[in-house]
């Protein structure tokens, strides 16, 4: 037996950790948590269909444990070192984001576990940007930023060395796992204090409010922490009864009985008080929200181009002088064309499913007849059922709509979408994971298992 933990047990450590510190930090976040586990609660006992879906597809159990949080960080130095850090934890970047089309200076991916069993056990995984300085427009602002990263630490020496002895030994024992966890999780700690001075600040603040929220403190505090829930337009009505201002919209695709993507919604940021190198003023900062996500369907090639033209359409209707339930109208009657049924999905190749026998005596009975195997046709006869595979990952617009509503102030900064996937690369020192091949993966492994299953009965 293998004397080290493994790499998901830390994820689910760590996760928890996370969980209990931003609890603590930011109290409406434990009242988002109770008001997601009421909707979830209620969702499955009104829809008993739905709760034998996710016990069939292994989803039931991870509901609760279910996070998503997001960093943002200054250097490449950071960047690479955070890669090793989540490796301990079986997290791997997946996806590449370019949020500059949305006005936001940074670029990320998202750090997750990849392998079917691992998000089964728990699906925790962090959405990490890069600040890109190149896109300060002021020289002088833009390289005292880049050495004030310079100087800051944001990783605990003890983190480093328990990290390098995994890496080095090929894994932490139990001692030394539940140390890492603890270690690890000083770093999204909030700061109070800022690294720089109320002018330096301010400065940043003109720059851009998250270029100041990155460039001001010691390390990158984690700005929020997602659940998941199961009917996010009843969380979006709740969260008012419970004291916490909701965005005015669900980002992302509109309600559908078969839910696609990720629609999220969050509160306002809160407003924090800091105080000021130098001569100590105090300020005050805006950075860290609380969200609520509904996962639904991973889509194809074919469906995120079908998505993407879509919802393109509708923000090319504009928004001057519309309503909230103008918005949602005008996205409903948009989307209209996007199939919401699974059969349709799934014969016109709109998105990724996993396949498992219906009816075994019938399944057997076909192997037996000596048919060679026939995916099609087992399912149009009812023999196998496909299933949707949940995306895991972001919406690059979505993100950086939410990054923008929440961060306080009014100004949309504007700058030409400017991807650069090599550079990030290049300062990750990994290639990222593409996201539609690992869902190809998960699809392809469901068909190879079932036709093992099938030539297995025919012998």
């Amino acid at each position: 037996m293998s004397p080290f933990v493994n790499s998901d047990q830390i994820r689910d450590l760590f996760s928890q950790s996370m969980s209990a510190m931003y609890r603590q930090e930011v109290p409406q976040y434990g009242t988002l948590l109770e008001l997601v586990a009421d909707v979830n609660r209620a969702t499955l006992e009104q829809n008993p269909e739905l709760r034998q879906q996710l016990q069939d597809a292994g989803e039931l159990n991870r509901i609760d444990v279910e996070r998503h949080g997001a960093i943002r960080l200054g250097t490449a130095e950071e960047l690479a070192t955070m890669r090793r850090v989540f490796r301990v934890m079986g997290m791997h970047p997946v996806g590449y984001y370019d949020l500059s089309v949305a006005g936001v200076p940074v670029h990320a991916t998202a750090f997750r576990p990849v392998s079917d069993e691992a998000l089964r056990i728990n699906p925790f995984r962090v959405f990490t940007s890069l600040l890109r300085l190149e896109l300060i427009a002021d020289p002088a602002l833009r390289a005292q930023a880049r050495e004030i990263l310079a100087q800051r630490r944001i990783f605990t020496p003890r983190a480093l060395e328990l990290t390098l002895q995994c890496e080095t030994a090929g894994g932490l024992d139990a001692r030394q796992a539940a140390e890492f966890v603890r270690e690890a999780t000083q770093t999204f700690r909030w700061h109070g204090e800022a690294t720089v001075s109320h002018d330096t600040h301010r400065q940043l603040l003109a720059a851009h409010r998250l270029v100041a929220d990155v460039v001001s403190f010691k390390g990158p505090h984690i700005n929020h922490l997602t659940p998941r829930t199961l009917d996010i337009d009843a969380a979006q009505a709740e969260m008012p009864r419970r004291g916490v201002a909701a965005k005015d919209v669900v980002e992302g695709p509109p309600r559908r009985r078969h839910p696609i993507l990720l629609r999220q919604t969050s509160f306002k940021a809160l407003e924090e008080a800091i105080v000021f190198t130098g001569d100590g003023a105090a300020g005050a900062h805006t950075a860290r929200f609380g969200e609520i996500e509904q996962r639904g369907a991973a889509l194809t090639g074919a469906g995120r181009a079908l998505y993407d033209r879509l919802l393109g359409q509708v923000r090319s209707m504009g928004n001057a002088g519309s309503t909230t339930d103008d918005y949602e109208a005008r996205l409903a009657a948009v989307f209209a064309e996007f199939p919401d049924d699974l059969d349709a999905m799934h014969a016109q190749q709109l998105a990724f499913f996993r396949y498992a026998v219906q009816d075994q005596a019938a399944f057997a009975q076909a192997a037996a007849s000596d048919a060679d195997f026939d995916l099609a046709a087992l399912h149009a006869q009812g023999i196998v059922e496909a299933r949707p595979i949940i995306y895991e990952d972001f919406l690059p617009v979505s993100a950086a709509g939410i990054f923008q509503s929440n961060l306080g102030g009014s100004e949309q900064k504007s700058y030409a979408a400017n991807a650069a996937k090599e550079l990030f690369e290049a300062a990750l020192q990994e290639r990222v994971a593409d996201e539609i091949a690992l869902y190809a993966q998960s699809q392809q492994a469901s068909v190879d298992a079932l036709k093992r299953a099938y030539l297995a009965l025919m012998r």
